[in-house]
């Protein structure tokens, strides 16, 4: 059975993992016949934030343990990984990619990474072994890839359709670290056949629970079969 690792940054869209794009990830990895490993950074959160007001709130979680309410308790350290047993990487969306793993929320592509994040992306690509990025986690990959010999194909949307986000914007950030931005809306996936990277929009455009749930299964299809 093939394995394939899920990178969680907590839990909630605007400060952590997008709930709805991480379970779509789980459900279609199982319906494709693979085995899901959850895995996230042991770091606090950037900070934590009410979904219902958007206000930040006074206190600090923890990203390894937020990221366990998605994934029912089956979740491991991400300094506990190693690409060598994976076949393959989905990394769902949600905010708290540009803020718990890189702050391109605050400070665009010039933001750090965690190393760990960096480290196993960059080692699955030399290794050859496929990677998704769906919503706003391709910046992640852009970010992991930077002044590295690697200039993947990455989509976070398009301008051309409806989106609560600056895709022009985000897409020539990525652009500005060495990556090649493409446009695609919510029914469509960008493959980058050479590297194995495939990137979906998602929730970064406009689009409703069925549209997101049929993105995600494209995508990890995809990665599938360039297994």
């Amino acid at each position: 059975m093939k394995k394939i690792g899920v990178l969680l940054h907590g839990s909630g869209v605007f400060d952590g993992s997008e709930i709805h794009e991480s379970v779509f990830t789980l459900l279609a990895i199982a319906e494709a016949g693979a085995e899901a490993v959850c895995f996230a950074p042991n770091v606090n959160q950037h900070h934590v934030l009410n979904h219902t007001t958007g206000e930040e709130m006074p206190e600090i979680r923890n990203v390894l343990v937020e990221s366990a309410r998605i994934a029912r308790g089956n979740i491991k350290d991400i300094v506990d990984i190693q690409a060598s047993e994976l076949d393959g990487l989905v990394m769902p969306g949600g905010f708290g990619t540009a803020k718990n793993i890189t702050k391109w929320a605050f400070e665009g592509p010039d933001g750090p990474i965690l190393e760990s994040v960096k480290n196993l992306i960059v080692e699955l690509v030399a290794q050859g072994k496929p990677i998704a990025g769906l919503c706003m986690s391709p910046t992640t990959i852009a970010k992991a890839l930077e002044g590295t010999a690697y200039h993947a194909h990455l989509t976070v949307g398009t301008p051309n359709e409806a989106s609560p986000y600056e895709i022009a914007a985000i897409s020539a950030g990525m652009e500005s670290i060495g990556q090649v931005a493409e446009m695609a809306s919510v029914r469509e996936i960008v493959v980058d056949e050479k590297l194995k990277i495939v990137t979906a929009p998602c929730y970064m455009m406009e689009a409703n629970i069925v549209e997101v749930r049929d993105n995600i299964k494209q995508a990890v299809d995809a990665l599938i079969a360039l297994m």
